[in-house]
């Protein structure tokens, strides 16, 4: 299958969608949002839609192993800790403050485990993409550092986001 033109992309070929309002600080010095802060926005809505859809509890569950990528730790009860495997993302059009987005997450290929995401970042109101990026996150076991699948609570979440690489639509 093809690659797909990420510049085409639409809100609606994401199955979840956050809103972020940018803040001031979120700009760099060329008064355009810091390639930095879209990382921050990818985490946040990956770790947002775990804590909603998946059962991620990070202020009651027990933290255990590793900082899981850049930002966060995974309770040992729900998921096991996994490792920020790689990273990309292509801009299209500036974001600043303050400019209000909307983040959409889809997972592009979900292995037993291993996820990959991806989001796009969009002017709110705007119907192509200002951004969009990834990333793929490995699941180890806390002791032994190795692929370890993931918990099924996890897996069930992350499949009602499941859409193949190739393709703008779901199978929900």
């Amino acid at each position: 299958m093809a690659q797909p033109n990420l510049k085409d992309r639409r809100l609606e070929d994401y199955g979840y969608i956050l809103e972020y309002r940018t803040r001031w600080s979120d700009n760099d010095q060329y008064a355009h949002m810091n390639n930095a802060i879209y990382y921050h926005l990818f985490d946040s809505i990956v770790n947002t839609y775990l804590i909603e859809k998946c059962g991620l509890v990070p202020k009651t569950s027990p933290l255990i192993g590793l900082v899981v990528s850049s930002y966060c730790q995974v309770p040992s009860d729900v998921l096991v800790p996994f490792l920020h495997r790689n990273s990309s993302r292509q801009f299209f059009a500036p974001v600043s403050f303050p400019d209000v987005l909307e983040l959409g997450l889809r997972v592009n290929k979900l292995g037993s485990s291993s996820v990959s995401y991806e989001v796009g970042v969009f002017l709110k109101g705007e119907s192509k993409p200002a951004a969009v990026g990834g990333y793929t996150h490995v699941f180890v076991g806390s002791e032994s550092r190795k692929s370890t699948p993931m918990a099924q609570a996890t897996r069930e979440g992350l499949s009602k986001l499941l859409r193949p690489s190739g393709s703008n639509t779901a199978k929900l």
